[in-house]
């Protein structure tokens, strides 16, 4: 399918389809705070809690009389922009796309691909849960929009960090590693106590410099602040836990970005980083049999973001969704 910035073929379908979801989303808006109101997450508990803050309970009955009346007044216009804006689902293309030059240089880990004769890609997936905020308090969590853009300002400083090296005086890591090789695990000694050749020669391959941290052999390993890196052993395999985000990922592949607020704020924060996002993938309300057995009030919450041109990209919704499941257009997204 074709990539173009609009989710309609012309402008004037974008515009109807704009006036009727702004009819929709006051009414939509209301009833999210109003689940706000009611439903706390576990930390905003524990703050009201640590400030002795008593007066939690006026601020619902209050907060919910109000949301309900205004929820009340703004469901004509509601149903009103419904009519105009459902039959316009039937020509929508599954997904948005968001495009702008890439201005935040990253590392280019195929920079040497013609002397090494090799060519490698990165690629990150994760679970945001990014639901709108009423929803999201179900799972405990809250402030949607806000996590949207803080997970999209914490992944440009990861990617765009100084390249640091770092010594770890322990025998689960031998010599200097980088915060983007934290995430890759390394190859373990042939037997336990043993040591590997390979890795004592890289570290005394490494210069000494002031700037360095020098590690002291009388020193505990625990004592260290803020370890870059955890090992954790399952089977014999070596499994690394770091909190830095790869400094080298050319693909990101998020799920549950079902907001589309929250959708539009990661891809406004990506777009300068990566240049090609695939957002708001999915279809919405009835579509034809076959496709999606049932009313769609969610996207898909896929989200692609590549350093890379994306020349084709199709959407395939599942068409045996079931329970709370079937309320969104879940699906696979192929990309090329």
């Amino acid at each position: 399918m074709s990539l173009r910035a609009s989710t309609f073929p012309n402008f004037f379908l974008e515009g109807l389809h704009a006036v009727g979801w702004g009819l929709i989303f006051p009414c939509f808006w209301f009833l999210d705070r109003l689940l706000a109101v009611c439903i706390s997450t576990s930390l905003e508990r524990m703050w009201r809690r640590e400030m002795e803050c008593y007066l939690h309970p006026l601020q619902v009955v209050f907060g919910s009389v109000l949301f309900i009346i205004l929820f009340i007044i703004s469901t004509p216009f509601a149903l009103l922009g419904f009519i105009l804006w459902a039959p316009l689902q039937a020509v929508r293309r599954p997904f948005a796309y968001h495009h702008q030059e890439q201005i935040i240089p990253m590392e280019n880990r195929n920079a040497r691909w013609e002397e090494t004769g090799k060519v490698s890609f990165g690629f990150l997936t994760g679970n945001l849960c990014l639901l709108p905020d009423g929803i999201a308090r179900f799972n405990n969590l809250g402030h949607t929009q806000k996590r949207a853009a803080y997970i999209g300002k914490s992944i440009v400083q990861g990617v765009t960090r100084p390249h640091i090296r770092i010594f770890v005086d322990s025998p689960s890591s031998c010599g200097a590693v980088t915060p983007s090789s934290s995430l890759i695990p390394q190859p373990t000694p042939s037997s336990y106590g043993s040591v590997d050749v390979s890795a004592t020669n890289q570290t005394e391959d490494v210069p000494e410099t002031d700037d360095l941290p020098k590690p002291n052999s009388n020193q505990n390993s625990n004592q260290h602040k803020n370890p870059p890196r955890t090992l954790l052993q399952d089977a014999d395999v070596p499994l690394e836990v770091s909190a830095l985000f790869p400094s080298s990922v050319d693909v990101v592949c998020l799920q549950e970005v079902f907001d589309k607020r929250a959708a539009l704020k990661l891809a406004r924060a990506l777009g300068p980083l990566y240049g090609h996002v695939l957002y708001d993938v999915g279809v919405y309300a009835c579509q034809p049999a076959g496709t999606c057995s049932s009313f769609k009030f969610f996207n898909s919450g896929l989200f692609l973001a590549s350093r890379y041109p994306v020349m084709e990209a199709e959407y395939h919704c599942f068409p045996n969704g079931r329970g709370e499941d079937a309320l969104a257009a879940k699906g696979l997204l192929t990309v090329k």
